[in-house]
């Protein structure tokens, strides 16, 4: 089952980004090898009591006059409307109501979607309880106050987001058809491919809204199994700013990818492998998913014997975070290759849920501590006891040893490496879980 995906819309300057933070917790300043799209703050996994969403950071809008903080306050409004299932409206106490605040109240109130009005900066509540009452003028609802900075409130404000929650999909989680993310920048070819894999097998059964977000989900069927696959690219919206564009995009991938067991992250060949495709790769890769890069619009490139190499070579060095994926040259325009796909998808799907027997995996585990010493520091080496697979989607493995500060992850992804040679696990990432056990 999907997490339900929260976004904070609002005007500049009124905390967004200090809720965000405040929510998202010490998580947000992990800074990590890869180049996945935390570090740039656009979303978070955040926990409250018993239930886990995504917070999705719409802002970052610094415009100079008050027509284009409007128009940007509405494309802004509107990626929410697009992507969330619950909408935090936030606006503040010192500033008051201002009319860019009543302009997106109406359009959120048309969209249909759960909005809670947050009213920020009211460090003290006696002090500005009558101003905030001055939100009620919005006509969405109780204006709920919250100091972000003080995190005053925000768990009634939390309370109040969570009763929006779409109750447990059932319908999603009997679903037991893969599901089939396509992911990527805008213009690589997105549509063109979901298009074509419908048009040629002319198979499709329906097209249904998507069941949490107002992504199109396509039911294809191919060599009678049906694949679910999750559309973003009908739903991006003419932009002229690139920044907002890019933003846009990458919020669509994190909801897309949420919901699937497979990403395919399509890359456009005549441009190459960008770092904006690393980014969305990178959302795939750090949620624990099946990966296939498709390269498309490869009958407009102008090949030699090397081409293919050379294309390899360039993404395995953008995407070093990710030397399992798997990838496929393909055209959208010709159907080069394009069911080849298929064959693809299942194997990834496989290997996303294999399980591996305890007893191989400490045999492979010993053989590779005898082939390699485990580091040592100050005198002390690192002894490793006993290793066990414990979760799959993604392959989860725990590695019990005598001191986990010993454990570099060089050492961890040396032994991720002799699994791999024995089980392949192409398409999928593998996670390591160190725990400590004392000896004897």
């Amino acid at each position: 089952m999907s997490k339900p995906v929260v976004a904070v819309v609002g005007r500049p300057n009124v905390g967004k980004s200090t809720l965000f933070n405040a929510l998202a917790g010490e998580r947000i300043s992990i800074v990590q090898d890869t180049p996945g799209v935390t570090r740039d703050r656009i979303y978070a996994e955040v926990s409250w009591l018993n239930m886990a969403f995504t917070l999705i950071d719409t802002g970052g809008i610094e415009p100079e006059s008050k027509d284009i903080i409007l128009s940007q306050m509405r494309e802004q409004a509107q990626i929410a409307i697009d992507t969330a299932d619950v909408i935090i409206f936030m606006t503040d106490v010192h500033q008051g109501l201002v009319d860019a605040d009543s302009k997106v109240a109406d359009m959120l109130r048309r969209s249909g979607k759960p909005v809670v009005l947050v009213v920020n900066k009211v460090d003290s509540f006696e002090k500005y309880m009558t101003d905030v009452y001055e939100f009620y003028n919005l006509g969405i609802g109780d204006p709920i106050p919250v100091s972000s900075a003080s995190r005053l409130g925000i768990g009634d404000m939390l309370d109040e987001v969570a009763k929006h929650f779409p109750e447990h999909a059932d319908a999603e989680e009997e679903d037991e058809r893969p599901k089939v993310a396509v992911v990527g920048k805008p213009n690589v070819g997105k549509s063109s491919l979901i298009n074509h894999l419908v048009g040629e097998e002319r198979v499709i059964v329906s097209e249904i809204a998507g069941t949490t977000r107002d992504a199109i989900d396509t039911e294809i069927t191919w060599q009678d199994r049906e694949y679910v696959f999750i559309d973003t690219a009908g739903l991006r919206r003419k932009n002229k700013i690139k920044e907002e564009l890019e933003r846009f995009s990458i919020i669509r991938a994190v909801t897309a990818v949420e919901r699937a067991d497979v990403v395919v992250v399509v890359i456009d060949a005549t441009e190459g492998v960008t770092e904006q495709d690393a980014k969305i790769a990178g959302i795939a890769h750090e949620r624990g998913k099946g990966i296939i890069i498709a390269v498309n619009k490869w009958d407009a490139v102008e090949k030699d014997d090397k081409t293919i190499y050379k294309h390899t070579d360039r993404i395995r060095q953008v995407l070093s975070f990710m030397p399992y994926a798997e990838i496929l040259f393909i055209s959208a325009k010709t159907g080069q290759r394009t069911r080849k796909l298929f064959d693809m998808i299942d194997v990834v799907l496989e290997n996303n849920s294999m399980r591996v027997a305890t007893g191989v995996l400490n045999e492979i585990m010993t053989e590779a501590v005898a082939m390699q010493q485990p580091p040592s520091d100050k005198g002390k080496r690192l002894k490793l006891f006993y290793i066990t697979q414990v979760a799959v989607k993604p392959p989860t493995f725990v590695i019990f040893v005598n001191d986990k500060e010993l454990m570099h992850f060089s050492y961890t992804r040396y032994l991720e490496n002799r699994i791999r040679d024995a089980f392949g696990f192409q398409g999928t990432s593998l996670k390591f879980i160190i725990r400590e056990r004392k000896e004897g």
